[in-house]
């Protein structure tokens, strides 16, 4: 029986994961990647919903807890053996494609709108990875970069959209991946400000980012000394003249709280038949005097000075910390940096679990913001990461059985409203300032 045939009795936020996964998609994939070739003892449905809503939360961190959870959603019984051989690359290539489809699904739905300092704008993106720390017997497979004794550890590459609220891309890469290559640049920046931190800074991919019709804004290297070539915020009184001159050079002699210039850097280009050339390229640079640490801060982007001012840009910056409140989420709720496992099938695996597991959660916060808007600010993601785990156990047995929800209860919904706020908060998100 279909599960929302009955549409008044499905909680909203149960509703909403089941049309993100209907059921005869989950199994369409299984079968498609050739996880399940024949359904006996796996279900494919029941095991998805058991990993995705099981793998965060505490009393499921290991395989045979995910296994007894899956015997008493199932009613059948099976071996620890019999369940830890479904984590294989196939399994890893349907949670892939469930990954997949999420995105892209996202994507068509409409979405939280820009402020209005940003509505020349589709969407501002955060971009940066984190490293997992593994089983050290995988130490073979994934060495560690820079470690002294024997590790292992893979590299997650997340790019974040304000506008979802979540995951735009996820890649998986070995650590010693260099994170100027973690990132496809590509025509999906036209009209997107793309905020990446000091790893990916390069002057190549700044240029490449301009010419797919993008926007970066990015801090400036330490070893960065460009060359000042025009000013764009004219100082009163007796200002030095910094045309023509050095940052380095210009900085230790400032007195202003912003300076605001056009910088002329070298562009290296790829080498094309043994050979690499160099162009000149103009970029906006701002720094911004910080009164704690007695020191500018510097950043570098391709926004005009006519749409954003120097301060905007370095508020803009800031909101580069979601995507770190993104990797917090994963490793301290979501517990994707804790795999004990030394079998590589079942690390990676597990690795999107936390990833759909994730969207799944986003997804319902999405919805409860839209229901109030005037507060969705109070929503934090870390509190509400929370709050979903807290009920992850009761939203997968009514994922299972929708059809069963007991009216003279307080609806799940209900729960997700009233807890996924933050009562204490006296301040609006890093975003917040950005959004509509």
């Amino acid at each position: 029986m279909n599960s929302l045939t009955n549409k008044q009795k499905v909680d909203p936020s149960v509703e909403c994961l089941i049309k993100l996964f209907p059921e005869d998609f989950i199994r369409a994939i299984a079968i498609e990647t050739g996880f399940i070739q024949r359904q006996r003892k796996i279900d494919p449905v029941i095991f998805f919903w058991v990993i995705v809503l099981g793998f965060g939360v505490n009393f499921l961190r290991t395989i045979r807890g995910l296994k007894r959870k899956y015997q008493n959603e199932s009613n059948i019984e099976m071996s620890i053996s019999s369940f830890n051989d479904r984590f294989t690359p196939r399994m890893e290539n349907f949670l892939k494609k469930c990954v997949i489809h999420a995105l892209e699904y996202q994507a068509q739905e409409p979405s939280f709108k820009l402020g209005e300092k940003l509505n020349n704008f589709k969407d501002v993106l955060m971009q940066d990875s984190t490293i997992i720390r593994l089983h050290e017997s995988l130490a073979n497979l994934w060495p560690a970069a820079r470690s002294k004794k024997i590790a292992a550890g893979l590299k997650l590459s997340l790019v974040i959209s304000a506008v979802a609220d979540g995951v735009k891309t996820v890649r998986l890469f070995s650590e010693r991946t260099a994170e100027v290559k973690t990132l496809r640049l590509g025509s999906w920046l036209k009209n997107r400000i793309l905020l990446t931190d000091l790893g990916f800074f390069d002057y190549n991919s700044f240029d490449k980012i301009e010419k797919y019709g993008g926007f970066f804004v990015s801090r400036l290297k330490g070893n960065a000394n460009p060359t000042i070539v025009g000013v764009n915020r004219i100082c009163r009184g007796n200002s030095i003249d910094v045309v023509r001159k050095r940052l380095k050079d210009v900085l230790p002699l400032l007195k202003r709280q912003l300076l605001d210039v056009e910088v002329e850097v070298e562009v290296k280009r790829r080498k094309y038949n043994g050979k690499r050339t160099k162009i000149t390229r103009t970029f906006r640079l701002v720094c911004v005097f910080n009164d704690e640490t007695e020191e500018y801060h510097a950043y570098l982007t391709n926004i005009s000075h006519n749409i954003l001012c120097g301060e905007d840009i370095a508020d803009l910056y800031s909101a580069r910390w979601e995507i770190e409140l993104v990797f917090k989420e994963l490793k301290n709720v979501y517990h994707i940096d804790n795999i004990e496992s030394a079998n590589p099938n079942v690390v990676k695996c597990l690795i999107w679990v936390a990833i759909l597991t994730l969207i799944c959660s986003r997804k319902i916060l999405r919805l409860v913001k839209n229901i109030n808007p005037k507060n969705a600010y109070l929503y934090t993601h870390l509190r509400w990461a929370n709050v979903f785990t807290e009920n992850a156990d009761r939203l997968l047995k009514e994922v299972l059985d929708s059809m069963d929800l007991k009216l003279d209860m307080l609806s799940l919904f209900d729960i997700f409203i009233g807890q996924g706020n933050d009562p204490n908060i006296n301040r609006k998100r890093l975003m917040d300032t950005w959004m509509a």
